[in-house]
C-alpha cells in the first residue's frame, strides 16, 4: 500500500525505449525552462561533438546498452535530441563540478538498519522533482527520486529485491573513457542482491565517480561504496557512518578531486553529531542530523538561496530496511510527503 501527500508517484514500465519515453514525458513541462537556466547545461553543451563524448557513449553501448536505448528515448520523449540528453547524462564527467550534492547516513542498531538522505540539487527543481516506479520487463523495478531529464538511480532509491541506493556525487578532476556514472547508478537498480550490486560496481569501468550506500533487505551488511575512475572502495558500516560530496576513504588522496567548501563543512559537522548521538539511534535521531543547521560553516540541510554550490536539499528520504522489505518515506521541508513498504519479490520475479 501506498499513501501519499503531495509527492506524486509516476508509474513507467515495459522495454526500455517506452521507459525512457514516458520518463521524457513526465519531464518535458518543465525541461526546457530548467535547461534555460541552468549554467550546467551552458558548460556540459560545449561538448557538442567532442571525441570524449563519443568514447564515453562507445563505453555506455559495450556495457549497458539498454539504458543506452532508455536515454535515446527519454529524448524522444522530451522532444531534445539524443546527442544532448546523452551530453545533460554525462555532466560528472564533463564539466567535474556538476550541481548535484547530498548527504548521507548509514546506522545499524541491534538488527535494524537505516539509510537517511538530502538530496541536494539545483534549487529551481524545487517542487519540480518526481518519484516514478519504474518497472523494467525482467527485472526487479525499483521506486527513485527523479531529476527532470535524468536517468533514475543517481539521486536515492529501492528496488523489488530489497535493495537501497542513496548516491552522493564526487567532483572527480580527471574522467575516463568509461560508463558514466549516472548510468552505472541506475544499473545498480537492477541489481537482484547486495553482492550482484558490487559487481556493477567493481567490474565495470567507470569514467568518473559516486559515492554510493548500499543495503540489502535480508542482508546485514551496510556497505559505503567509492566507486571512481582509479578505483572501488567498500567499506562495511558497522555502527554509524555520514558522507558528503568527497573521497574520503584510505587511499583516496591519490586520486584528484574537487572538495568544496560545504562538502568539507558537512562532512566535518556530520562526523561531530554522530560522535554525539545518544543510544539507541532511531530515524528520528538520523532526520535530525540531516536537518541541522551548523552554528558555523555551511549546514547539512540547505536551503539558502545563494548556497555557494547553488545547491538546495530538495527531499530527504529515510529507508528502514527489513528483513523481506523495506520501509522507504520521503520528507520536503521537514513533512513527510511519501511513505510506503516495498516488499521483496520472490527471487523468480526479481531476475535473479
Amino acid at each position: 500500500m501506498v499513501s501519499r501527500q503531495d509527492l506524486s508517484l509516476c508509474q513507467v514500465g515495459g522495454e526500455p525505449y517506452d521507459i525512457g519515453y514516458r520518463l521524457g514525458e513526465l519531464a518535458r513541462p518543465v525541461f526546457a525552462d530548467y535547461m534555460q537556466q541552468s549554467s550546467a547545461w551552458r558548460a556540459v553543451r560545449r561538448w557538442r561533438g567532442d571525441p570524449f563524448v563519443q568514447q564515453l557513449r562507445e563505453a555506455a553501448q559495450a556495457h549497458c546498452p539498454a539504458l543506452l536505448v532508455e536515454l535515446d528515448g527519454m529524448a524522444a520523449g522530451l522532444g531534445w535530441s539524443a546527442e544532448d540528453i546523452f551530453l545533460w547524462n554525462c555532466r560528472g564527467e564533463l564539466i567535474h563540478n556538476a550541481p548535484d550534492g547530498c548527504t548521507t547516513l548509514a546506522a545499524v542498531e541491534g538488527n535494524a538498519r537505516f539509510i537517511a538522505h538530502n538530496e541536494d540539487g539545483d534549487p529551481f527543481l524545487r517542487e519540480r522533482c518526481a518519484l516514478v516506479e519504474v518497472q523494467p520487463a525482467g527485472k526487479p523495478g525499483f521506486i527513485s527520486f527523479y531529476y527532470p531529464g535524468s536517468l533514475p538511480g543517481h539521486t536515492f532509491a529501492a528496488n523489488r529485491a530489497g535493495l537501497v541506493q542513496a548516491i552522493n556525487n564526487l567532483r572527480i578532476r580527471v574522467p575516463a573513457a568509461g560508463v558514466p556514472r549516472m548510468m552505472l547508478a541506475r544499473a545498480v537498480l537492477d541489481a537482484a542482491s547486495l553482492d550482484e550490486a558490487l559487481h556493477i560496481l567493481r567490474d565495470t569501468p567507470a569514467a568518473s565517480g559516486f559515492h554510493h550506500t548500499l543495503g540489502c533487505a535480508g542482508d546485514g551488511r551496510l556497505l559505503s561504496v567509492e566507486a571512481s575512475a582509479q578505483r572501488c572502495s567498500v567499506q562495511t558500516v558497522s555502527t554509524i557512518a555520514g558522507h558528503a560530496n568527497h573521497l574520503i576513504h584510505p587511499g583516496c588522496e591519490a586520486e584528484a578531486q574537487i572538495v568544496t567548501d560545504s562538502s568539507r563543512d558537512r562532512q566535518a559537522r556530520v562526523e561531530h553529531l554522530l560522535t554525539t548521538l545518544a543510544s539507541p539511534v532511531t530515524p528520528a535521531t538520523l532526520l535530525d542530523v540531516l536537518q541541522d543547521r551548523a552554528p558555523s560553516g555551511l549546514p547539512i540541510y540547505r536551503d539558502d538561496p545563494l548556497d555557494p554550490d547553488d545547491e538546495n536539499t530538495l527531499a530527504t528520504a529515510l529507508f528502514d530496511i527489513g528483513s523481506d522489505g523495506v520501509s522507504m518515506a520521503v520528507y520536503r521541508q521537514g513533512q513527510c510527503t511519501f511513505d510506503t513498504v516495498i516488499a521483496c519479490k520472490p527471487s523468480a520475479q526479481t531476475g535473479a
